[in-house]
């Protein structure tokens, strides 16, 4: 005999009813079976809004009513042959004349007793069961419809009444006994010894199968429902959660207690005593094997599941009454006990000085009621203090029987939460080590859930979630290289990148899942239009572990939300040196707030695009190193102008040139004036721990003063051509005296300036050719000889590089 449940979403409609069948066709192919049938989907939910509608004299009960015995009444059609309709819709029709008598009386007496309630919610469970069994007559199978009223017998506790087991048992046994063919039976509802209907509470059709299960000795107990059986954890929270192949009893208990709401502790507990496998199938996806619950424990996988509780607050008692003292701590669980709070977590510290209880935020006022009242005098005294509640809270649990075989499990969840800055404020194990709870912040509970996944599920790959604002030139390069190199980052590394969220200046779009890299997602109007606050909100909602904002913008409205995403434990990788060249304080500020909430703020491409100066500056800071003067060569365009500048070339023609091949920005002008050049040399200044601002820096301008205010690009290059002398003359003058011209820019001393320089054949910024860079740093270590960084200080692909570099170190530092 195999017990077979169906829930409200498998029979919500004519479309999955026909899987059903088709589902329970198969079974009888092999097997003897009985078939328990939830409400159709929703009605349930119906009944009860219908009689509060009644309750609260709104005569719009009637039309919803109505509407409820049409969707009864087509559902027959839809699934019984015309001549067979009769007694069906006969019995549909006086059901619901029965709710119309009952509802008016509600709407007179404006009265829902817990006792009219379990009465009204039956009519569900009968109606669909009715209909059901009808119409797989209809289908070729013999049935018996059984009101489970007739055999499940229960006290009078009406919501959620408890079964006499004994009387139950026998009923069941004797019931099926004299009756042939396919029991179908309704669940969720029983009776008392009195004949008055009860509901069994919460999952109500799952135990009524259960308890089926058991007392006819079941060869298994199958619920089916609308997914693949039970999820390592909410697939709503974690996208990559799936499905657990097999539980034992008391992980299957220890999950539901926490939330798990594919299965509840009622119902495993009558299968559990007579030892009848549990499976949770999906009757959309009936190939798909689900989850078995069983009295093995499966080796392997440390843990089993991460559930959550959201809603939770926490109340602290705590005094010198508690102090060596039993019957303190009685009295608190008495108090509680007496007020019906039902308590998810204990801790307390070994001082015994306090008690920290979690429970659910709507019975926390209570709590702290029933509590305060019980230490009336005591708190009067002083002996106790006043009950102290915290609020937006919720409770997160590891759970696996595994874990009290091997060490370190405990350490892993914690290490998991503290890398994603997810402050723990109470923690529970029992000495099972079943189970690990903690209590956390509710907004962080899906990073929470997502770190701890990752952790003990994903932990071979290290998953980081990138938000990339900015798709021009550096953008799409760092998106193909990160397409390009993902499997060998998952292969050699360990390390899985995925872009959610895209945005340039017009366009965003967002995926929960990650954008499909190898097929490059273009932004266009059919996406959101840019709202940067918007977007932060997003990215924050989402609340990825290992979350990463990547700016890839020139934008100083980007730069003013790093205080924000930074405030949000979001890393920051970026090129845009607008942030770090503002103020001191500023500068000074992000560094402070990174660290304080433990996530990296990277920017290695803020000073010349890939080349490894800035993280080779702060490691010989770290190490103890001084800075004593800094040369560099900083404009890949601006040493790419003055190299050229030798062949002859007009200055006007040069720059043109260099305009037309991309090394300037739009306007040459934007590079000709040195600004670019004195923000690299001031952000170096300040990682060599030198109090600079910018507007200390001594800037000369290759602009010519009647160039600088002219309209157009156009016209600036008319009026520059006037000054073609005067530069070829500075260039003749610097080879006059075996010398040439470069553009850089030098720190010394705690000053900083940038402009022209003529140099010596021997000085190494002389054999600078191109659009390179060249960076000296003479410090106390590399004195007689500075240390020499030379490459590329330019371009969209080498930029992005370094972008995709210090993406890949943050990667590494969540593994630490």
């Amino acid at each position: 005999m195999k017990i077979i449940k169906f829930g409200g979403s498998s029979v919500a409609n004519p479309e999955n009813i026909q899987r059903v069948f088709s589902i329970i066709k198969d079974k009888l192919k092999e097997h003897e079976i009985t078939v328990v049938f939830s409400a159709f989907g929703g009605v349930t939910e119906s009944l009860l809004k219908i009689a509060q509608l009644a309750r609260e004299g709104d005569e719009a009960y009637r039309e919803v009513l109505q509407t409820l015995e049409e969707k009864h009444l087509t559902i027959v059609r839809q699934l019984i042959a015309v001549q067979n309709q009769s007694t069906v819709m006969t019995f549909v029709k006086v059901r619901f004349k029965e709710l119309e008598d009952l509802f008016h009386g509600i709407y007179l007496i404006k009265e829902n007793s817990a006792r009219t309630l379990d009465y009204v919610a039956s009519f569900g469970e009968r109606l669909a069961a009715f209909i059901l069994a009808e119409s797989m007559q209809g289908h070729g199978m013999k049935t018996q419809f059984v009101d489970a009223r007739e055999v499940i017998r229960t006290n009078d506790r009406f919501g959620q009444a408890k079964v006499d087991f004994e009387v139950t048992n026998a009923s069941i046994k004797n019931y099926f006994a004299k009756h042939d063919g396919i029991k179908v039976v309704t669940g969720f509802i029983a009776s008392t010894a009195k004949g008055e209907t009860t509901t069994l509470g919460r999952s109500g059709s799952d135990y009524t199968a259960a308890i089926l299960a058991a007392a006819l000795d079941a060869e298994n107990l199958e619920i089916w429902t609308d997914v693949s059986g039970v999820l390592t954890s909410d697939p709503k929270l974690v996208y990559t959660a799936f499905t657990i192949p097999q539980l034992s009893y008391n992980e299957a208990m220890e999950l539901s207690h926490f939330g798990a709401k594919v299965i509840f502790p009622a119902t495993m507990q009558p299968a559990m005593r007579k030892n009848i496998p549990i499976y949770i199938k999906n009757t959309f996806e009936p190939e798909n094997p689900g989850t078995l619950i069983n009295e093995e424990v499966s080796p392997g996988a440390l843990i089993k599941g991460i559930s959550s509780i959201s809603n939770v607050s926490i109340v602290t008692v705590q005094g010198a009454g508690l102090l060596d003292s039993v019957v303190g701590t009685s009295r608190v669980f008495k108090a509680l006990a007496e007020a019906k709070v039902n308590i998810l977590l204990i801790s307390q510290a070994s001082s015994e000085h306090s008690i920290c209880l979690a429970i659910k935020t709507q019975e926390s006022y209570l709590a702290k009621e029933a509590v305060e009242k019980e230490f009336f005098y005591e708190i009067k005294s002083g002996e106790m203090d006043e009950v102290v509640l915290l609020h937006d809270l919720a409770t997160v649990a590891v759970v696996g029987e595994n874990m009290k075989h091997n060490p370190g499990a405990s350490g892993r969840m914690f290490r998991a939460l503290g890398r994603n800055n997810i402050n723990v404020a109470a923690i529970a194990q029992g000495s099972s080590e079943l189970n690990i709870s903690a209590v956390i912040p509710q907004p962080d509970l899906q990073k929470a859930l997502n770190a701890l996944h990752e952790a003990f599920f994903l932990s071979e790959n290290k998953v980081l979630h990138v938000f990339l604002v900015g798709t021009g030139l550096i953008g799409q390069a760092l998106i193909k290289m990160i397409a390009n190199q993902q499997q060998k980052l998952r292969g050699d590394n360990e390390l899985d990148i995925q872009i959610h969220g895209l945005a340039n200046s017009r366009f965003m779009a967002f995926h929960e899942d990650g954008f499909d890299l190898t097929n490059p997602y273009e932004l266009s109007e059919a996406d959101q239009k840019t709202d940067l606050d918007k977007f932060i909100r997003t990215m924050e909602e989402m609340n990825f572990s290992n979350s990463v904002f990547v700016d890839c913008t020139a934008s100083q409205d980007v730069a003013e939300l790093y205080t924000q995403i930074l405030e949000a434990k979001v890393a920051i990788v970026t090129p845009n040196k607008k942030a770090n060249s503002g103020s001191m304080e500023q500068y000074k500020s992000l560094k402070r707030l990174a660290k304080k909430r433990g996530v990296k703020f990277l920017y290695e491409t803020n000073v010349a695009a890939g080349l490894p100066v800035i993280n080779t500056l702060q490691d010989l800071m770290l190490s103890g190193d001084r800075v004593v003067r800094i040369e560099a060569v900083l404009s890949g365009s601006m040493n790419y102008i003055f190299s050229e500048l030798e062949k002859g070339d007009p200055f006007s023609e040069v720059v043109k040139k260099a305009k037309e091949l991309g090394y300037t920005e739009p306007d040459p002008r934007d590079d000709l004036s040195g600004m670019d050049v004195a923000r690299k040399i001031l952000i170096l200044g300040r990682e060599a721990e030198q109090d600079l601002e910018f507007g200390s820096i001594e800037i000369q301008s290759m602009v010519p003063e009647d160039c600088q205010n002219l309209g157009t690009v156009s016209e600036f290059f008319n009026v520059l051509k006037t000054h073609d002398r005067a530069f070829a003359e500075l260039l003749t003058t610097a080879e006059s005296k075996g010398e040439k011209l470069r553009f850089m820019a030098t720190l010394e001393n705690g000053k900083a300036k940038v402009g022209l320089n003529s140099l010596p054949l021997a000085h190494p910024f002389s054999g600078l050719g191109g659009s390179d860079n060249m960076i000296l740093l003479t410090t106390d270590r590399y004195l007689d000889r500075p240390m020499i960084i030379r490459g590329p200080g330019a371009g969209a692909d080498v930029t992005a590089a370094g972008v995709f570099a210090d993406v890949i170190r943050i990667g590494n530092y969540t593994r630490e």
